[in-house]
């Protein structure tokens, strides 16, 4: 135990601003700094790469933050799976930290860093020696294979840990979170090019890679189907934007007083979708995760998960995680009954996991009912007509709390499948989950940074 106190006491880490409030330029800066920077090395190729078996989960390096590849193959994957690892551990009972506390917070999150890194250095291990990122077959046998292997390894290593520490700067000294910032980026490239590139598709070349000028194509050329299969990609990208904005959008309000002050109060929001996109970034994470450690398993020689035919997912567990084409099928005339219980397997795994993950997050981070008692109660405030009391606080909250964890998680899990199920454009879940990110930054810049904005920037916000 003492070996690990050591341990969490020397990890790197970076360092928190000394003022105690940043300024929205100082902010901005630092997030568009780690946004560039990230862009950036996911040009890096890597170095000894000959065989790139990960290129054709293009749609899983979405959700992951990752570029398949190059020097961030890994994206936010390990960092997510530490997090979801040690979230099971501490609901289950396992291991206990004590979150109010100065010191439990701290062995949380050294606890979560190290996780973080041995998960980095594990998949590293994975991806190469499995075969999803290995060096040119024709060196199998010579010592330069095996030399090539530890090379790949260690910058697939480098990656991940430039990953975590721009992570860790975005959270201290930008907007929201690294991890969330990243998912934003890959989205939003993703959905540009789905959207409007003009160059040939890789699988139809006749046609443009861009749906929207496809759909020009198409109708010009009078293939009905095309068009109708575009048209609708267009369609569920617009409604499942307007579903996440709609959503985020609500909210309970509990009215508080300030217990000195007589008729004075103030609103106390509680989120409908209350623990945010948390939940379905832990899903989605573990869902890419068994598509790809399947994957590889099956490179392997040992198809645990199921096997793979091309590049789709056909028997197995991989199969049954997989997104079906349900709206494309039945454009083309093609759906079947499988087809229709393979997306009701795929939406109650996406349910039950975000409610599952909603749980344990809520439990975690400081935001159950007891929790949001003492700040309210630190804050000298308390609801009108109770007594003054954290107990009966908590127990008026918890009327609140406990549904809307599992309700907003249900929402959210039901939003992501059928997002994904109508093949909206940048993936669905990513999409959903960009929109609520942006939502909750633009929730926070409001809030704390309207006054010191550029007067134009401003009055773009508002």
């Amino acid at each position: 135990m003492e070996l690990f106190e050591t341990i969490i006491k020397y990890l790197p880490e970076v360092a928190k601003p000394t003022q105690r409030k940043l300024s929205f330029k100082e902010k901005l800066k630092w997030t568009i700094i780690c946004l560039v920077i990230f862009y950036a090395i996911g040009l890096i190729p890597l170095f000894g790469l000959g065989h790139n078996a990960m290129q054709q989960f293009e749609y899983l390096s979405i959700i992951l933050g990752a570029q398949f590849g190059s020097i961030i193959s890994l994206g936010i994957g390990p960092l997510v799976t530490g997090s979801i690892v040690l979230q099971l551990l501490n609901g289950s009972g396992l291991v206990k930290f004590d979150q109010k506390t100065h010191e439990g917070r701290r062995r949380f999150q050294g606890t979560q860093k190290i996780m973080g890194l041995f998960f980095i250095m594990f998949e590293a291990a994975i991806y190469v020696y499995m075969g999803g990122l290995a060096p040119p077959p024709e060196l199998i046998g010579t010592p330069l294979f095996s030399q090539l292997q530890m090379f790949l390894v260690f910058q697939l290593i480098l990656g991940g840990i430039l990953i975590m520490f721009m992570d860790e700067v975005v959270s201290k000294w930008g907007f929201g979170s690294g991890i969330s910032l990243f998912i934003v980026a890959n989205v939003a490239q993703s959905i540009f090019m789905r959207a409007l590139s003009p160059l040939p598709s890789p699988t139809n070349p006749g046609i443009a890679a861009g749906a929207i000028p496809a759909l020009f194509q198409s109708l010009a050329g009078g293939d009905a189907i095309t068009a109708g299969l575009e048209l609708s990609a267009v369609i569920a990208t617009i409604v499942v934007f307007a579903l996440a904005v709609y959503t985020q959008a609500m909210k309970i309000e509990i009215p508080l007083s300030f217990g000195r002050i007589r008729g004075h109060g103030i609103r106390w929001p509680l989120s409908f979708i209350y623990t945010s996109n948390i939940p379905v970034i832990l899903v989605a994470a573990l869902l890419a995760n068994i598509q790809l450690f399947g994957r590889l398993l099956q490179n392997w020689g040992h198809p645990l998960l199921g096997t793979f035919s091309g590049n789709a997912p056909s028997t197995g567990l991989v199969a049954w995680l997989y997104t079906p084409d349900i709206l494309g099928k039945i454009i083309r005339g093609s759906i079947l009954p499988i087809d229709l219980g393979h997306a009701a397997v795929y939406m109650l795994f996406m349910i039950g996991g975000a409610v599952m993950f909603s749980i344990f997050w809520v439990q975690t981070s400081g935001m159950d009912a007891r929790s949001q008692a003492e700040k309210i109660m630190a804050s000298g405030l308390q609801i009108p007509g109770f007594r003054k009391d954290p107990r009966i606080l908590e127990k008026v909250l918890d009327r609140y709390i406990g549904p809307l964890t599992v309700m907003g998680a249900i929402t959210v899990g039901f939003l992501a499948s059928v997002a994904d199920l109508s093949g909206a454009f940048g993936n669905g879940t990513g999409i959903l989950l960009s929109v609520m990110i942006i939502y909750r930054m633009y929730e926070d810049i409001a809030k704390q940074h309207m006054m010191d904005m550029h007067p134009m920037m401003r009055k773009f916000m508002e």
